[in-house]
């Protein structure tokens, strides 16, 4: 490696920020500017400043890829699913980077039916995804969505699946998903507003009139609600939703009678969330209503649907989250959450049975899989763990037993479960709540202090990263990391409590959690400071970019994912996408409450002069959740002020956004160089 590459320098042009009486300078506010080819020239540089710096790795950066890829079933199908008379499979080919969608009818040794090959789709394409595909009820209609720059603003196209036809009808800046009414006529779809790209209005569009006649049926004037379209299970009803962080409203109609007038289900209520399944003639309900912390199950009829006339079902318990249901004609199951570990719980509606699945392990993960067939007897659902790869398992409710339809394959011949380890255990917080870290690693790793440890979360938005199974990941474990998901508040692993008190004013629990559970790995001799390493990706990076300016003496080393961490500045802003909904996560700073406790923790503002970790952070220059500037402006800053010489590389994918590269494989090569990052700071190769 060349000792004399020269870091870029952005240059810097101050900008003043003034709210609340306080004056923020901004140095690199000018980054923002997408179309300026200075700024692409810069990012440019950092590419291959990046590259340059990681020139000794690229050999072993492609052995990491072909590991990864190796290990992944190229010629692979999913488990078929029936739906209205069709097998539905999703199938990958060896060789090929996208699936290939198609159906059987009746029986899986009927002919089959390519519906997408998305292979043909994106050949013309650097970035390719195919958002959802629904089918008309007459199963003669496909209604799907295609994204080609990775802003997640997808177009709708019909495809005739008789005649192979894709129809005249196209229509722009979608979310992508679209919902028939009973008709096969009639679609139902969202539209996005086109600079804050919030779902903001359901259209109705007509089979073979001009999409820009399409019926607004639907606005959300909320600018902190999104709004969105489905069909319920039953086929009853279209359901209109609007969603912010903390309430919820429907509104229903007879998906019969496309041309009528929506019904609002429960008008919103502050901070009321419930939602909402149909079943014979009622609808049952999942809500924190009177006080339910943690949610119940209620029910109602049909015609009177308000919150007046819900009776519970299942009450409120203060130590069990609920999660989901899903409802079959002779059975109800419910995904709960107790002291962090997923249950599944069978109650059949005739109220002879009302019993949980079995599962042993404390580090595993399950859940409620595709099940779209109502009259089914059997629940599909997924399990796995940090050491047992993933599988879909059918069970019978009238036979009381399981089917492993498939387990994913580990391919490569190295893998065996029993030579990995996984184990639950507790951090104190310096407030003294017990803070849980589930941990994976090669049996006969002594714990001395000395091993590499990879120390991930999230901790918001009461998103839970459940313990589960990584092919990818074996790559850093057989290189003797040990691999740590902190499940710290802001999250629900403990329940909706657990996200409450991490987040508005509490939200800097997060970050001290997160800092809490890095010291109890080091005093537990998992690991030390020389050899601790943590990554977060989005909001995760908005963690990481906290921690390091708190502790940074903690860490060896940090990969900080399309990081969200110009939090004042975007947060002001309400042209950017997502800003207006994010309010209720993370306070409005046009308060000044909120702007001075987020001015606290938002990690560019508080980029000081000092030592930092090594860092490798990544974006995408399309991204639509976390813009690239956020990163791109950190990135500098710290460049700028930062009192070490440690590495600081910057990758940004000019080709695609917030999830990253589209191809299946495409996505390894950016894993390849984050784990080679990683290994090279240890020293190990090969």
């Amino acid at each position: 490696m060349k000792k004399d590459i020269q870091a870029p320098v952005a240059k810097k042009i101050a900008k003043s920020l003034q709210i609340h009486n306080d004056v923020r300078i901004d140095n690199y506010y000018w980054l923002n500017e997408r179309e300026n080819p200075e700024v692409i020239n810069y990012l440019n540089a950092e590419n291959d400043y990046t590259k340059s710096m990681m020139a000794h790795t690229e050999d072993f950066q492609k052995q990491l890829f072909e590991e990864m890829k190796g290990r992944i079933k190229e010629d692979d199908a999913t488990v078929p699913y029936k739906l209205n008379g069709y097998w539905y499979i999703t199938r990958f080919e060896t060789g090929k980077d996208y699936p290939i969608y198609l159906r059987k009818k009746e029986t899986l040794d009927a002919p089959e039916e390519i519906l997408f090959d998305c292979n043909v789709l994106a050949k013309d394409h650097a970035y390719f995804n195919l958002g959802s595909i629904s089918i008309s009820p007459d199963n003669t209609m496909a209604a799907f969505s295609t994204d080609t720059v990775s802003r997640r603003q997808y177009n709708i196209q019909i495809k005739n699946l008789v005649t192979g036809e894709i129809l005249d009808d196209k229509i722009l800046n979608t979310t992508g998903r679209a919902t028939w009414a009973n008709n096969n006529k009639t679609l139902f779809y969202t539209r996005k507003d086109e600079v804050t790209l919030r779902s903001h209005k359901i259209y109705k569009h007509k089979l073979g009139e001009n999409v820009a006649d399409d019926q607004e049926v639907f606005y959300e004037t909320d600018e902190t609600y999104n709004t969105f379209v489905y069909k319920t299970k039953s086929k009853k009803y279209i359901i209109i939703g609007s969603s912010s962080t903390l309430t919820t409203e429907y509104r229903i109609l007879n998906a019969d009678t496309p041309d009528g007038e929506f019904k609002i289900f429960q008008e919103r209520t502050q901070e009321l969330e419930y939602s909402i399944a149909h079943y014979k003639d009622s609808f049952y309900i999942i809500s924190n209503a009177d006080g339910a912390q943690n949610f119940k199950v209620s029910k109602t009829s049909e015609l009177n649907t308000e919150l007046k006339y819900w009776e519970d079902v299942i009450p409120h318990r203060k130590a069990v989250l609920i999660e989901d249901l899903e409802i079959f004609k002779d059975y109800l199951v419910i995904n709960e959450r107790e002291n962090g570990l997923n249950k599944l719980r069978i109650m059949s509606w005739n109220g002879d049975e009302d019993y949980y699945l079995p599962f042993n392990s404390e580090t595993y993960t399950t859940y409620i899989g595709n099940n779209p067939d109502f009259n089914s007897n059997e629940l599909r659902y997924g399990y796995n763990s940090l050491t047992s790869p993933s599988s879909v398992i059918d069970y019978n409710f009238k036979t009381k037993t399981s089917e492993i339809k498939k387990e994913q394959e580990v391919l490569g011949g190295k893998f065996k479960k029993e030579n990995y380890e996984s184990k639950r255990i507790w951090a104190t917080a310096r407030d003294g709540v017990k803070v849980p870290i589930s941990l994976v690693y090669k049996k006969g790793v002594k714990l001395d202090g000395s091993n590499p440890l990879l120390q991930y979360a999230y901790g918001s938005y009461g998103s839970t990263i459940d313990p589960s199974f990584s092919t990818i990941r074996l790559s850093l474990l057989d290189r003797g990391f040990i691999y740590a998901i902190t499940h710290i508040r802001g999250g629900e692993y403990l329940g909706r409590d657990w996200y409450e008190n991490g987040k508005l004013l509490t939200k800097k629990n997060t970050f001290t959690d997160f800092i809490d559970c890095s010291k109890h790995l080091i005093q537990q001799n998992y690991t030390s400071a020389k050899h601790l390493y943590a990554y977060g990706g989005s909001a995760g990076g908005l963690l990481m970019g906290a921690v390091i300016n708190m502790n940074p003496e903690l860490y060896n080393g940090v990969l900080a994912a399309v990081p969200f961490v110009d939090v004042v500045t975007t947060m002001l802003d309400d042209t950017i996408p997502l800003t207006t909904g994010e309010y209720d996560e993370w306070g409005n700073p046009n308060n000044k409450e909120y702007y001075h406790y987020m001015k606290s923790y938002s990690p560019y503002d508080n980029v000081e002069a000092k030592a930092y970790p090594n860092m490798l952070v990544t974006t995408g220059l399309h991204d639509s959740q976390v813009q690239y500037w956020e990163p791109a402006k950190w990135v500098a800053k710290l460049r700028e002020l930062k009192t070490d010489n440690n590495k600081l590389l910057l990758h940004t994918d000019m080709d695609s956004g917030h999830g990253g590269a589209s191809g299946r494989f495409e996505s390894l090569k950016e894993v390849a160089l984050e784990y080679a990052f990683l290994l090279d700071l240890e020293g190990i190769y090969g």
